[in-house]
């Protein structure tokens, strides 16, 4: 009894040793996997960083790309309404003096002839019909003016604004195409714009994203039109249901895409613009931010003849 109770002994012993170093081993290992995740975490975290900025950057350069024609675009309305405040600005003696005789009047301060004979006069100094005439006139065309620079500001605010990929919200796509069509009113005045939009339910997106998406396309549509004016210019944009998809699809009559060029299209960096006329990521920005959707996208080209691109969105996140 004594040598068999000797050999459980020791079998338990060494048991219990294997058994603790399985232990050891697998808390080692486990303090190792924390480790290595939490490192994976931070180099996620400085990725989606670097991947904020770089889409801040190329916002930045496209913003750059439409300075002047937004500059001119603020600068019209505010030249009318400054022109108009001004007209206005001389006319505020004639009227502050009408109100203040009115009141002296109707306190009976005055008498009802001399009250005639000032009011007389000021029609001389400054005639009631030209008054009456312009001033709503004026004062309407000030506000319409007022009114487009706020929208055009609140266009460049929403589309500059950084986003990150958390931003998302119920949105109607339609939104980002009216608001990208606006920004680049100037680029596309000489184009003609046939739009299709067809009622679509809300989705779950990134309007900032969605902003990029149709500035970029848009921008590259225009771009391509640009190379053969002496046909003009027509970009067709449609947003319409495709199955379980969103269709975002905007077309051109414009010069077109090899093969080559149309397996390049995404890559970084790829370009077929002039040095220092594109960042060659613009394409690269839409093929990430349509993924981040969880969509996909569709190109079909042809030299000389036009582009359709074609970005599907799917209805369910």
């Amino acid at each position: 009894m004594n040598g068999s109770d000797g050999n459980f002994e020791r079998a338990f012993l060494n048991e219990q040793k294997l058994r603790l170093a399985a232990e050891q081993l697998l808390k080692d290992k486990s303090t190792v996997l924390v480790a290595i995740n939490n490192e994976l975490q931070k180099k996620v975290a400085d990725l989606e960083h670097q991947q904020m900025l770089f889409v801040q950057t190329e916002k930045m350069a496209t913003l750059g790309t439409l300075c002047a024609g937004v500059a001119h675009e603020i600068n019209t309305p505010l030249a009318y309404a400054m022109s108009n405040i001004e007209s206005l600005q001389n006319s505020t003696p004639l009227l502050i003096t009408l109100l203040k005789l009115n009141e002296q009047y109707l306190n009976n301060e005055i008498k009802e002839s001399r009250f005639k004979h000032e009011i007389d006069i000021l029609n001389l100094q400054y005639p009631y019909a030209w008054l009456y005439n312009n001033l709503q006139g004026q004062v309407n065309d000030s506000v319409e003016g007022l009114k487009r620079i706020k929208q055009i500001v609140h266009d460049l605010l929403n589309f500059a604004h950084p986003s990150s990929s958390q931003d998302k919200q119920l949105t109607d796509v339609t939104t980002g195409a009216n608001n990208a069509l606006r920004l680049l009113s100037s680029k596309l005045k000489l184009c003609e714009i046939k739009t299709r939009f067809e009622p679509l339910p809300l989705i779950w997106c990134n309007l900032s994203s969605i902003n990029q998406i149709f500035v970029n396309l848009l921008m590259n549509a225009w771009q391509a039109c640009e190379l053969d004016l002496e046909k003009g210019c027509i970009i067709e944009v449609n947003i319409f249901e495709l199955n379980t998809n969103i269709c975002i699809e905007v077309k051109d009559n414009g010069c077109g895409m090899s093969e080559d060029t149309i397996a390049h299209m995404f890559d970084p960096f790829y370009t077929t613009k002039e040095v220092g006329e594109g960042t060659g990521m613009g394409m690269t920005l839409v093929y990430a931010m349509v993924s981040d959707h969880g969509g996909k996208i569709e190109v079909n080209s042809i030299l000389g003849t036009g582009t359709s691109i074609r970005c599907l969105l799917p209805l369910k996140a």
